[in-house]
């Protein structure tokens, strides 16, 4: 049947869902043994290593081509997942846009009153049996849908692009992000100001190394 398509684009918003929940792999960040404390200093190669790592690089990549940004952060298992993300709707889109020009020509035909042969041959066969019946309003129905489902895939398309961006750009960020063991958490009392209360402070505090001798 024809109108299977519904169905197809179901399929591609869920693929294109699934570049929201790639950054599962982001968020857990890999631990680098030269970013730990050796010898009282931080490994000088792995904080330059860090610094040359550039989000902005990644995130134009991606916008110039899908998943070159993914490549540069190293994460090129994710390709597949960006172009199939990006190619379902992209296919779709070209899927319906023929069967748009199909039921257009096909509802032109059938406006006609005696539609010659040759123009009869040109309808798809399953068409074909609506214009024979001069079911105008039918065509109009399925070549508006046709066109709604193109107007679907080009903003699902956009989206799994946009997408490819942000997590290129996010896997660049958590690749500064410091994962050393010295993060600590700190929950201590303190007494506000002007009022006799007694609150707790949650304090982040980033240990600094300690000094060669």
């Amino acid at each position: 049947m024809i109108f299977r398509y519904k169905i197809f684009l179901i399929v591609a918003l869920a693929l294109s869902g699934t570049m929201a929940f790639a950054q599962d792999d982001s968020a857990s960040v890999k631990k680098d043994t030269s970013l730990f404390v050796q010898g009282g200093v931080y490994s000088k190669r792995s904080v330059d290593t860090m610094r040359h790592h550039s989000p902005r690089k990644a995130s134009i990549r991606s916008a110039i081509i899908p998943g070159w940004g993914q490549v540069y952060n190293g994460k090129i298992w994710k390709v597949p997942i960006v172009y199939t993300a990006i190619g379902i709707p992209a296919g779709l889109f070209f899927y319906n846009k023929k069967w748009y020009e199909r039921t257009n020509y096909a509802y032109a035909v059938s406006l006609s009153p005696n539609p010659p042969q040759d123009s009869l041959d040109k309808v798809h066969p399953d068409l074909l049996p609506l214009v024979e019946r001069n079911a105008s309003s039918s065509l109009v129905n399925y070549r508006n849908d046709f066109r709604k489902s193109m107007d679907y895939c080009v903003i699902f398309f956009l989206l799994a692009w946009g997408l490819n961006i942000v997590d290129a750009t996010v896997d660049a960020h958590l690749k500064e992000f410091n994962v050393t063991p010295d993060l600590s958490l700190k929950l201590k009392p303190v007494l506000s100001n002007n009022n006799y209360g007694v609150g707790l402070v949650l304090e982040f505090r980033d240990k600094k190394p300690p000094t060669s001798r």
